[in-house]
């Protein structure tokens, strides 16, 4: 994919969802942390169910710390790992308060010294909820990159170094929800929905999954 498509296939995503955001719900930064901290190989929908339970009782790093991670644990025991997430997010609660004064802190090194805390969640949290232009990869924008063309890396820090370079700087901020939903929706692992894809003609994936006959027939249904 050239510069001139990789302006094309932003702009056409960007023309479908002007207004990109995350699917996580949250109010604050402390609160995307904790759904992103949740959300590591676990459903945006089952953070979600755990967080409209949580926050109400604890959304700030003191109230969550004097909940207490066995307290805790009933609140995202449906979520995988939950376990060592808890003990992640009552240990975070108390370095935020002991050398953050109970903020997230906004810069990349302070947040990936916080338990749990890896590139991929700092990146989230500098960019949704400080509007900084990263790109965090995960298993969707991985595949998307080298699928596509977009950005081809074995390892998603080559994968996001990529993005970096070739996204055009007026994409960068939105990047990562658009290349994530695209991923998620459209651009999925098993069966890509090649036919319903706004930017097919721009992807370099050979084996593009044809119109299923089912729709086939429902579109050429001739109306009673």
């Amino acid at each position: 994919m050239n510069a001139s498509q990789r302006i094309t296939f932003f702009k056409r995503l960007q023309q479908a969802n002007p207004y990109p955001k995350t699917e996580l719900e949250y109010a604050t930064p402390f609160e995307l942390l904790i759904a992103v901290l949740l959300s590591a190989q676990a459903t945006d929908v089952s953070v979600n169910l755990a967080t409209r339970r949580l926050f109400p009782v604890a959304n700030t790093p003191a109230k969550l710390l004097a909940l207490g991670e066995e307290a805790l644990i009933p609140y995202i025991a449906r979520i995988g790992l939950y376990r060592t997430k808890a003990k992640n997010i009552i240990a975070t609660c108390q370095i935020l308060i002991t050398q953050h004064a109970g903020e997230v802190p906004h810069d990349r090194a302070s947040l990936e010294a916080l338990p749990g805390v890896g590139r991929k969640t700092a990146n989230v949290v500098l960019n949704t909820a400080f509007g900084e232009p990263t790109i965090a990869v995960d298993t969707h924008i991985f595949r998307v990159g080298n699928r596509t063309g977009l950005a081809i890396g074995s390892s998603v820090e080559k994968v996001e170094q990529q993005l970096l370079k070739k996204v055009p700087d007026e994409f960068k901020l939105n990047a990562h929800h658009w290349l994530i939903l695209h991923g998620r929706y459209t651009c999925k692992a098993r069966k890509p929905l090649c036919w319903n894809c706004i930017v097919v003609d721009l992807c370099d994936y050979k084996c593009k999954t044809p119109l299923p006959l089912e729709e086939v027939a429902a579109r050429n249904k001739i109306p009673e």
